[in-house]
């Protein structure tokens, strides 16, 4: 696929005006199988500011920290031509020599959360900090006043929370200006419909949408679950159990019909729809490839008609796929709202 040089065209993320289409960070070192080489994971984050893309997304948990080690090689030295994002309020523990993830919202954990992301980040000031979860034995404020601490300490510019619901929000919010909730949202995923989406519109609080294309469903690439790493995150998901996997890919076919109409690839599809659910919207997919990259960043040049934004949602109702996000465990730890 040829790449367009035209300027990415760009949203609000706060205070900040961003691409539209950012990059998620995480596929480069956690949760999806090997993560590529250190060379190869540099030429993509290199690529990516090729192509305008300004919004890096990345976070304590991703890798234990490699993850932040590897933005801060790569891109420390490009530092004004971005705006970077991270998170903190989980981080690893060492038990019987593996690292235990760990939710901790205590303002002394994301002090020292944070201060640790600046090191590794190599730099003098985080953009946009994350509470990654709402740790439910701290009251959200206590968390939020934390972090407004950080920013009037000047550490981090912006606050974010990820995966919360609108309530938490609006407590948050009453707190200190909440800039941006990052929580998951595609076809395949319609929670934040219930209420998120407005209650960010009615604050001015930006939605970052992280696996916009369905955890790699939407790519049509994926048929096959039996061919996932042994360690990828998606095989404790229900929805990718070989048992429900049938009844899924029944879905696209005809979604990838509608793609070819859209003149645009199914990944393209994917990630058009959700910026066309609001100006406040942004989606940050992530990917290890530069074919990927490319296809992904073409995507914010896709414009879809109310016709086929119609036709797509549906054929992607809240309950189209079979099987939740979330084992039930992983569940507890997410504050987001649910189709009842």
């Amino acid at each position: 696929m040829s790449v367009s040089h035209r300027p990415a065209p760009v949203r609000a993320l706060g205070p900040f005006s961003v691409s539209s289409i950012g990059l998620g960070c995480m596929n480069l070192s956690h949760a999806y199988g090997v993560p590529p080489s250190l060379d190869a994971a540099a030429e993509l984050l290199l690529r990516a500011l090729d192509l305008g893309i300004t919004h890096f997304d990345t976070a304590t948990l991703y890798g234990f920290g490699a993850n932040e080690e590897l933005v801060g090689r790569v891109l420390a030295r490009h530092r004004a031509r971005f705006t970077l994002a991270s998170k903190g309020g989980i981080y690893g523990i060492p038990v019987d020599g593996q690292n235990k993830r760990v939710i901790d919202g205590r303002p002394a954990s994301l002090q020292r959360n944070c201060e640790d992301s600046l090191r590794r980040l190599r730099t003098d000031v985080i953009d946009l900090y994350y509470l990654h979860r709402w740790d439910k034995s701290v009251p959200i404020e206590e968390s939020v006043g934390a972090l407004a601490d950080l920013v009037r300490a000047g550490k981090i510019r912006a606050i974010g929370l990820s995966e919360v619901s609108a309530a938490t929000l609006e407590r948050a919010h009453a707190v200190h200006p909440i800039a941006a909730v990052q929580s998951e949202y595609s076809l395949c995923t319609r929670n934040p419909e219930i209420a998120v989406l407005e209650a960010c519109r009615a604050l001015g609080t930006t939605f970052v949408a992280f696996s916009p294309v369905g955890r790699g469903f939407l790519t049509g690439a994926l048929r096959d679950v039996a061919t996932l790493a042994p360690k990828d995150l998606r095989r404790s998901m229900p929805r990718f159990a070989a048992e429900v996997w049938r009844d899924n890919l029944r879905l696209l076919d005809a979604y990838e019909l509608l793609a070819r109409e859209a003149g645009c690839t199914p990944s393209q599809l994917a990630l058009a729809w959700v910026l066309a659910r609001g100006e406040h919207v942004l989606a940050i997919p992530g990917t290890t490839r530069l074919s990927h990259l490319d296809e992904n960043t073409e995507a914010a040049f896709v414009e879809l008609d109310e016709s086929m934004v119609s036709r797509l949602d549906s054929l992607f109702g809240p309950r189209a796929l079979t099987g939740a996000r979330y084992n039930a465990v992983t569940q507890l730890e997410i504050d987001t709202e649910n189709f009842t």
